[in-house]
């Protein structure tokens, strides 16, 4: 049952994604700003036990900064899904993000925002992570290379956690690879 829920939830954020594309690649220099594809390992343990295993599917877009966000340095809010592909925690965020160039095509950027997740708030099972809350604090750090002027490459590290608000938190993290393109 958990898998179908599983398959479902990624078909109907897949279906979204898609409809979105094209209208918005038209759009693209008014709204969106970059679309970010990646794959993830999957609880890497970084800061925490690792319980939970595989690789996830990541999928980002990021929008242009309104003006009304000037006052904190124009971060981009973004909206984003990562797939777990062992059927095990997937999530959905959104947030804020900022961003520098440095050293020529060389950038760095961080986010803070907040995540849904499919996962268990509280379990017996050793090999799965009890995450308190279903929504959680999410914050992330990324480093890459702009490969041509619309093209780049880069290493994401998130996590997420309910900041001990709650009775459980083991909180998760992901690591990988991600491709960007921007408009």
């Amino acid at each position: 049952m958990r898998g179908a829920v599983v398959r479902g939830f990624a078909a109907v954020v897949t279906a979204v994604g898609l409809s979105v594309l094209a209208p918005a690649a038209q759009a693209a220099d008014d709204f969106i700003s970059e679309y970010k594809f990646g794959v993830l390992l999957h609880d890497a343990g970084l800061f925490g036990n690792r319980k939970e295993h595989g690789i996830d599917g990541n999928f980002e877009v990021l929008f242009e900064s309104p003006r009304f966000l000037g006052w904190i340095g124009s971060p981009r809010p973004h909206l984003g899904i990562e797939i777990s592909s062992a059927e095990q925690t997937n999530k959905a965020y959104f947030g804020l993000s900022w961003g520098w160039t440095f050293w020529g095509n060389w950038f760095a950027g961080f986010s803070l925002g907040g995540a849904a997740h499919d996962g268990f708030l509280a379990t017996t099972q050793s090999d799965r992570k009890e995450l308190g809350s279903r929504f959680l604090f999410r914050e992330s750090v990324e480093i890459g290379y702009v490969i041509a002027e619309r093209h780049m490459i880069s290493l994401l590290f998130d996590h997420v956690s309910n900041a001990k608000l709650g009775k459980n938190n083991d909180g998760m993290d992901s690591f990988g690879l991600r491709y960007g393109y921007r408009f």
